[in-house]
């Protein structure tokens, strides 16, 4: 009878020819299956090497990718703001400028009165004035007294050499009127003696009366002629003496003009005075005019104007009155951790990105600061107090922009921005 099969199995009857088959297949199989791998599991296989390796690539691309920059989102848009004061007291009289407007350098942002200053301005002209003409009198007498000064000397010199030249012939008059008192005293003698004479022969009448006469008359001229001889000694003497006070006068002269340099000098000190009042006195014309100048407050720089001061105000110098914020002249300042800085220096490339307008900007850093941010606070950190714990500190980087980067002006310091420095 025919071996019958239920449709649908494909298990043969144990025992059976069939069955002792399927058995050696199936064991077959599992040898093949031991020997052989399948072709799926060696599949995988092929392929699992060459994504390892990419994964291994692609790890190395990513580490050196992440490693090759520093970042950080502690950045804020930096720059130096522009305090403009004013330089004079005064009253404020025009205000040229609002909150938030942009200004260029050298326009005027205020005004003050400046009624006053223009006429300390008049009046410093006015001493200037009196200075120079003062300093140009003085000036002109210089080489006056100069000149009058040495004729004086040359004239005094001359004085005392007539001086002594009078001394010297009132000297020789008076030897020769004491020589002609000793010769009138002689013949007064011889004359007197002849009188006595005669005298004796008249009364012995060996003579005639008017011998006598003759001899009586010559005797009284030789007396005369005495008295005279002595009058014109006197008189010499007298001339010696007026010649010696003429020339005590004449060398009190000559002493006198002797001291004409002195006074050259003082009169020329006097004129180097002048000369200085003039120059206090320009200076003083200069100050009036930078004061009158001071009066109109200009702008230092480009940038925002934020006013505090309005018209009517009485002001004060060094009083704060606008503050410009100079937008073109922005920088980032980026406070990295200390771990960040290895491998960073001056002159590599940054790119920022604000958060207010989401552009990225490009830039290089310029420098890192000398200390970490907290050496710079009013407070510093005392790290001996014995409560120390260690924490990572920031540093601040300058970063600036590449030229025309921020041509719209649209960064506003203290905006947050996040930069990334390229190490290499």
């Amino acid at each position: 009878m025919a071996d019958l099969k239920t449709p649908g199995s494909d298990v043969e009857e144990p025992g059976s020819p069939a069955a002792s088959d399927a058995n050696q297949n199936v064991e077959s199989k599992r040898v093949s299956s031991r020997r052989y791998p399948r072709s799926g599991f060696r599949f995988r296989r092929i392929y699992l090497v060459p994504l390892a390796v990419i994964v291994i690539v692609g790890a190395v691309v990513l580490w050196r990718y992440f490693s090759s920059y520093q970042s950080t989102d502690d950045a804020q848009v930096d720059v130096h703001l522009y305090p403009v004061s004013a330089r004079v007291s005064g009253y404020v009289i025009r205000v040229n400028v609002n909150d938030n407007e942009y200004v260029t350098k050298g326009t005027v942002l205020v005004e003050i009165d400046p009624k006053d200053y223009e006429v300390a301005l008049a009046r410093a002209k006015a001493d200037l004035a009196n200075a120079e003409a003062n300093a140009q009198s003085l000036n002109i007498n210089v080489p006056i007294t100069s000149i009058n000064t040495e004729s004086q000397l040359r004239s005094a010199a001359s004085d005392v050499e007539n001086a002594n030249a009078g001394i010297v012939a009132a000297e020789k008059q008076l030897v020769a009127a004491q020589a002609q008192v000793q010769q009138a005293e002689a013949n007064d003698v011889k004359a007197q003696g002849d009188l006595e004479r005669y005298k004796r022969l008249v009364a012995k009448q060996n003579v005639s009366e008017q011998t006598y006469d003759q001899a009586l008359a010559a005797a009284r001229g030789s007396t005369a002629t005495v008295a005279a001889a002595k009058a014109n000694e006197a008189a010499a003497q007298q001339s010696v003496q007026q010649a010696k006070d003429k020339l005590a006068q004449a060398e009190a002269n000559h002493r006198a003009a002797q001291t004409g340099p002195q006074q050259v000098a003082s009169t020329h000190a006097r004129a180097q005075a002048a000369v200085a009042d003039v120059q206090q006195k320009r200076a003083a014309v200069e100050q009036a005019e930078l004061n009158l100048q001071y009066t109109k407050i200009v702008a230092p720089v480009d940038g925002l104007a934020n006013k505090n001061v309005v018209v009517g105000l009485n002001i004060q110098p060094g009083q704060q009155l606008v503050t410009l914020v100079p937008l073109n002249e922005v920088w980032i300042t980026a406070n990295f951790k200390e771990t960040q800085l290895k491998g960073m220096k001056p002159g590599q490339r940054v790119r920022i990105e604000v958060d207010s307008n989401g552009r990225t900007y490009k830039g290089r850093v310029d420098s890192i600061a000398g200390a970490t941010g907290p050496l710079f606070s009013l407070l510093p950190p005392e790290n001996a107090t014995g409560n120390y714990v260690k924490i990572v500190q920031r540093i601040p980087v300058k970063i600036v922009l590449d030229p025309g980067e921020n041509h719209d002006l649209s960064l506003r310091p203290g905006m947050n921005v996040v930069p990334k420095v390229y190490l290499r």
